[in-house]
């Protein structure tokens, strides 16, 4: 236990999600509890946001706004100053409804006289309902049946979005909800940009951010300061909270981590990043934080610090100490606590058309982890070199449960996101077992592998427990390719474990790629004639495709050459890495593809298009697919 005072103020920087704090302070805040350190955190970003979007908030961007010559004002700008008024009355009933404290308004905002319908609308009106095309309801077509609070809570967020929208364009054009100023740090080499960016004037939104980080630090008074970047779009932000509390407080500690350091900064030589920064941990930061919390009390020397960057006082440059320390056990790290951020203020937004997008947005999620690490940790698009991937390491099924018991208490929320790389099956059966053996009732979801351990009988036992949806990598949904990246899954055992999921009444959610090495116009075809047998026959009822990125500490990247491509020059690094370039020989157009494989999935997920041939989704010539047409339905069938 310390000896001396020392408040740890832990900070979740702007923007992460709208609907549930980010879950890395609550982690290290329960940690540090637990030993007898003072330790308090604080969500800035929601913080942020409430103010921004708050009469008070609106009533500063309509005077930032006005000053912008009429010829440079966009049509949305200009959508919002003729219909000012109409925001300023209702931006409050509407964060209010958004934060489930006055379901009420849902009726007003239902009658779509009520909010200003601003540039964001404008595609509501112009869907098609295939079958009505004369007319009919727009959101029936985009969502199906939706009852009146879920339509409320839509149109309230394209309202949101417009709002957003004017901020962009009268005040900072990198201003986003999730990914704010996100490109002056993902991958990139220098600093340069991020410096700029940070001794440029303050605009109206790092004004808004200057105020409420100077009274946080006023309220709690702490002697360090930890702020957890996850992202990218976490960055810009992260670095402003630290250069205003050490132009105020130079006494005060600062100290970055999170997943972006984990993952970007592994090749800091910047010194320039310590003007606002003491310290930058890798990994984990249990152990690293309490080594440096002994340092800072004189008993510990440098020298013993635990994966810490820091700038040498003597020669002005940057220092990496790594000094071997066991990490602390999954078991031992407590269990996290959500006391001090405002659970009750976070909003449910409602934006995203795809049925699993919309669990990260709509609700208030306990996060927790079912083990540390992944079990698997041999996909070779993954960044398995990491420590979060790399070292696995679970815990009972009773101490599990005891976590989400104490969060239930806590929080009064029995919803649970498990943020695991992939669930362990076997740690998923016990903590079943230990639900239902202690008759507790919560709903929860997460990523898996679809691998065969997931029979029907465990489904249904998962479903028992409390599942609502499970979402996992078919990825390129070939053959070949799953064998080339190492995932261990075929397209048939896919088919096999997602039906059984969906047939215990668990939505499915499909991760899928395209454009990995070697991978073919053939081969991305027969891959949307999986994908769309495995939507008919009713294995998955959502999915998303991403673009293949390869990164620094993934094999693709490690060794490029067993799988076909080369890696394109790469520029000195002193500040980030991660994305790296590389020249695929084939010369595919995979952008192109692309947009075809998402505009075919937008209509798979409403059930349109299903009887229809894949080849009809492309703007281009491509093979026909060489899958047989009732591939999956023979799989189930044997």
């Amino acid at each position: 236990m310390p000896t001396v005072r020392q408040r740890v103020l832990s900070i979740i920087p702007p923007m992460t999600q709208l609907n549930t704090p980010y879950p890395s302070t609550a982690y290290l805040t329960g940690f540090l509890r637990s030993l007898g350190v003072e330790a308090v955190q604080t969500d800035l970003a929601l913080a942020l946001i409430l103010a921004l979007f708050s009469k008070p908030g609106l009533q500063s961007l309509q005077r930032e706004a006005s000053t912008l010559p009429a010829t440079s004002r966009s049509a949305t700008v200009r959508f919002f100053l003729a219909h000012a008024a109409t925001y300023l009355a209702t931006v409050e009933p509407v964060l209010s409804f958004l934060q489930g404290k006055d379901s009420t308004v849902a009726y007003r905002i239902c009658g779509r006289n009520y909010l200003p319908e601003g540039p964001r609308f404008a595609p509501l009106d112009a869907y098609i309902d295939p079958d009505d095309p004369e007319g009919g309801d727009p959101l029936a077509w985009a969502f199906g049946a939706l009852g009146l609070q879920d339509r409320a809570r839509h149109l309230a967020t394209l309202y949101l979005n417009d709002l957003a929208d004017v901020l962009r364009d009268a005040v900072d054009a990198r201003f986003e909800f999730v990914r704010y100023a996100e490109s002056l740090a993902q991958s990139q080499p220098s600093f340069d940009p991020l410096a700029n960016a940070l001794a440029a004037p303050l605009n109206y939104i790092d004004r808004t951010l200057q105020t409420l980080t100077r009274e946080r630090i006023a309220a709690i008074q702490p002697d360090v300061v930890l702020i957890s970047a996850p992202f990218p779009g976490n960055v810009y932000a992260s670095f402003r909270i630290a250069q205003i509390i050490k132009a105020d407080h130079p006494e005060i500690v600062t100290v970055l981590g999170g997943g972006y350091v984990n993952t970007e900064l592994r090749e800091l030589s910047e010194p320039r990043v310590f003007d606002y920064f003491d310290y930058i941990t890798l990994d984990d930061g249990e152990r690293p934080i309490l080594a440096l919390l002994e340092h800072l009390r004189g008993e510990r020397s440098r020298d013993q610090l635990v994966r810490t960057f820091l700038r040498d006082k003597a020669s002005g440059e940057v220092c990496y100490t790594q000094y071997l320390e066991p990490d602390i056990a999954f078991a031992e790290v407590g269990t996290p606590t959500w006391d001090g951020l405002p659970i009750d203020q976070y909003l449910s937004v409602l934006d995203m058309l795809n049925p699993m997008h919309r669990l990260w947005s709509d609700g208030r999620w306990n996060k927790l982890t079912v083990a540390h690490g992944c079990y698997w940790k041999k996909c070779s698009f993954c960044d398995v070199s990491l420590d979060y991937i790399s070292r696995y390491d679970g815990i009972a099924a009773s101490t599990l449960v005891d976590r989400i018991d104490a969060i239930v208490t806590e929080t009064g929320q029995s919803g649970f996101h498990f943020v695991d790389e992939a669930a362990p099956p076997k740690a998923l059966r016990a903590m079943a077992n230990e639900l239902i053996a202690r008759n507790r009732s919560i709903s929860w979801w997460g990523n898996i592998r679809f691998e065969k351990s997931f029979t029907p009988d465990l489904c249904q036992l998962l479903a028992q427990s409390g599942c609502i949806a499970i979402s996992g990598g078919l990825e390129v949904a070939s053959d070949r390719l799953l064998d080339l990246m190492k995932k261990g899954v075929s397209v048939e055992q896919v088919a096999r474990v997602t039906h059984a999921f969906a047939e215990s009444g668990i939505l499915v959610h499909a991760y899928l790629m395209y454009g990995f090495p070697t991978q073919t116009v053939q081969d991305t075809v027969d891959a949307l004639e999986y994908v769309r047998q495995l939507f008919e026959a009713g294995c998955i009822q959502s999915g998303f495709f991403h673009r293949f990125a390869c990164t620094v500490h993934s094999p693709v990247g490690k060794n490029p050459q067993e799988y076909g491509i080369t890696l394109a020059p790469q520029a000195k690094v002193s500040f980030a890495r991660n994305d790296i370039k590389f020249v695929d020989p084939s010369g595919i157009d995979h952008d192109a593809l692309g947009r075809a494989l998402n505009k075919a999935l937008y209509n798979y997920m409403h059930g349109i298009g299903l009887d229809t041939d894949v080849r009809n989704w492309f703007d281009i010539r491509v093979p026909r697919p060489r899958v047989a047409r009732h591939f999956i339905a023979k799989a189930l069938a044997r």
